[in-house]
């Protein structure tokens, strides 16, 4: 299954608006708080999906029945750049535990991508829902690596990708080798460069969130 929030009318395309503009990309401020509100709203559209069970709960002037949400997922990030929207679902999810992943791309000498993956540091994914995070799908090679390290190491009940802003061949990418994702989307871009950045995408979020590194 694949959620794309661009395909209907909502403020959420106002933040990828300003996510995209390259002037309001100055304020990293506001660059990071737009991509914690589309945590926020990713969150709220998952919540939709997931079980709750009827509980009554008392008030000053009687009771009142409403659905609460059965079990809490588990929130992970790849670092850096996901830590904003990381925010934006622990928000809501604000009981949550969370998983952290160390992942980057780097050049080999053939020219090729390939993605190094440092360490995890996470509770128990087993029987767990897992909402994994990461602003740009490019390549997709660095959240399908992530992924398969988590199923690899946990019996993982439900898995669920958030994603702002995702390159068509990294989407398929991704569908092709986990199918059992459920993919949620904010927009999805046409094309990459040679060195695997979406366009028109946004550039590269984790330097414009937390400034650029070496």
């Amino acid at each position: 299954m694949t959620y794309l929030l661009s395909q209907s009318v909502s403020i959420a395309n106002h933040f990828i608006a300003e996510l995209r503009d390259a002037q309001i990309q100055q304020d990293s401020m506001r660059f990071r708080r737009n991509m914690e509100r589309l945590g926020e709203i990713f969150a709220y559209e998952i919540s939709k999906g997931l079980k709750y069970t009827e509980t009554e709960f008392e008030t000053s002037l009687g009771t009142s029945s409403i659905p609460i949400l059965d079990e809490l997922p588990i929130l992970a990030t790849i670092l850096r750049a996901g830590l904003p929207l990381h925010q934006g679902l622990l928000n809501f999810f604000d009981k949550a535990d969370s998983a952290f992943i160390s992942a980057y791309r780097k050049t080999s000498k053939s020219g090729s991508i390939e993605v190094e993956m440092e360490y995890v540091s996470s509770p128990s994914l087993t029987n767990k829902i897992v909402i994994i995070a990461d602003p740009m799908l490019a390549t997709g090679l660095s959240m399908v690596m992530c992924c398969k390290e988590l199923i690899r190491k946990y019996k993982i009940k439900e898995l669920h990708i958030v994603s702002i802003i995702a390159s068509t061949e990294g989407l398929a990418h991704v569908k092709a080798n986990l199918p059992q994702a459920k993919l949620w989307i904010g927009a999805i871009d046409e094309e990459m460069t040679s060195k695997a950045y979406i366009v028109p995408g946004l550039g590269d979020a984790g330097d414009l969130a937390f400034g650029i590194k070496e």
